[in-house]
């Protein structure tokens, strides 16, 4: 028998993985829950919704569906809500998974406040978290976790990740943030609590959203940060877009639990090309842009040439399972003309990890055990972003990264 999961938040991004949570072979039973009828309405309509999906499970806001029966929900919601929605929806009894990330507010306290919330959250209630951070299932983050748990890079020594990401170039983050706050929930938020923060002379940063650059040297080196020092560089020519931010663009250091030194950089206004990137350096092998690079040395003096291997994402993916590539192939291939149809199932969506993510969360909520990005895991990513930010408003100072320690075993 499997799960029943509701989605709640059915705007662009949670489109983009309703069908994959639908056909998902452990899911028998899909609810859907929207403030706008509409984006119900396209999925409630499918063919291929049938099967799982009763018109009785349609909900128009959180606290009903949260009343429900459904074993767990999936919140891709607005950014400023998923840490009070998912908090809620625990202590009502169900399985939580949340868009990045974890929240999204201008007070850097307040996200740690809420980190330690979903962690009290999880731990009062047995509910499961998971965060839906996508450079987790990115191919070069599936390589190298399994290179990692080899040995393969001997002493972790050093890592770098960034996010590049200028807010004209590429998905415009001018537009997203005008359709944001076109929304209810968005007009709510632009008239209530943003002025609240500027009343109170809080300023945001970048590094407030650091989970693309943060995961993946965290996840591959298991390891948190223990220590950070930043700068931030303030936007200059009066921008709209940064008024309520003290910088555009934020680069920190890192010292980790295991010794190597991090270099994280979020960065908004930049002359450079999108980049969501890490690079891990060992003291035997190391990882850089689709590079794997070994220096044979097992004692002292017994180095060779280092050797260069080029990788391609196909080869560093991990394979889902069988049954579960299978639907989602179905779900790829629906609508298109027999001539346009895939055989071979290729992932779709921030590097391929789409599926993946949908996959660990059904899959751990169904046999019982921790998702990989649990609450715990996911409170390092955003801790090193709070506490980078800090450090660059207090130009440059050390300061300590707090930590919630390992995850627990169900």
């Amino acid at each position: 028998m499997g799960i029943s999961i509701g989605l709640v938040g059915l705007g662009a991004f949670g489109s983009a993985f309703a069908d994959l949570f639908r056909s998902h072979p452990l899911v028998d039973r899909i609810a859907l829950c929207d403030r706008e009828p509409e984006r119900i309405e396209k999925f409630a309509k499918k063919e291929s919704w049938k099967k799982k999906f009763n018109p009785k499970d349609i909900y128009a806001s959180l606290d009903d569906i949260c009343r429900s029966d459904i074993d767990a929900l999936v919140m891709i919601t607005q950014p400023w809500l998923h840490a009070p929605q998912c908090v809620q929806a625990m202590e009502a009894g169900k399985h939580v998974y949340s868009a990045v990330p974890i929240i999204s507010v201008p007070d850097g306290g307040e996200i740690l406040d809420w980190c330690d919330k979903i962690i009290s959250a999880c731990k009062k209630t047995g509910m499961s978290y998971m965060l839906g951070e996508t450079t987790f299932f990115h191919p070069e983050a599936m390589f190298c976790r399994k290179k990692a748990a080899e040995g393969a890079f001997g002493d972790f020594v050093y890592a770098e990740g960034e996010y590049f990401h200028d807010l004209d170039l590429g998905c415009s983050l001018r537009k997203v943030q005008e359709r944001r706050e076109a929304s209810a929930s968005g007009r709510e938020w632009a008239e209530k609590a943003k002025l609240e923060y500027r009343k109170r002379g809080i300023k945001n940063g970048p590094m407030h959203y650091p989970t693309h650059s943060t995961s993946g040297p965290v996840c591959v080196m298991k390891a948190h940060a223990v220590k950070v020092t930043a700068y931030g560089y303030a936007n200059r020519n009066d921008d709209p877009f940064f008024a309520d931010d003290a910088f555009s663009n934020e680069t920190a250091i890192f010292k980790m639990s295991n010794g190597a030194t991090v270099r994280i950089c979020e960065f908004r206004e930049v002359g450079t090309a999108g980049s969501e990137a890490f690079r891990i350096m060992g003291t035997k092998a190391s990882y850089a842009e689709n590079k794997w690079m070994e220096n044979g040395r097992t004692a002292p003096l017994s180095a060779t040439p280092l050797n260069k291997i080029e990788i391609s994402d196909e080869e560093m993916r991990d394979r889902l399972p069988p049954e579960v590539e299978k639907a989602f192939l179905s779900v790829y291939n629906e609508g298109k003309a027999p001539d346009e149809q895939n055989a071979d199932f290729v992932p779709h969506g921030h590097k391929g990890s789409h599926p993946y993510l949908v996959n660990e969360f059904v899959d751990a909520i169904a046999n019982k055990r921790q998702p990989a990005i649990n609450a715990w895991e996911a409170a390092r990513y955003m801790a090193m972003g709070v506490m980078a930010h800090k450090s660059a408003l207090k130009d440059g100072e050390t300061l300590n990264v707090p930590d919630w320690g390992d995850a627990p075993e169900k």
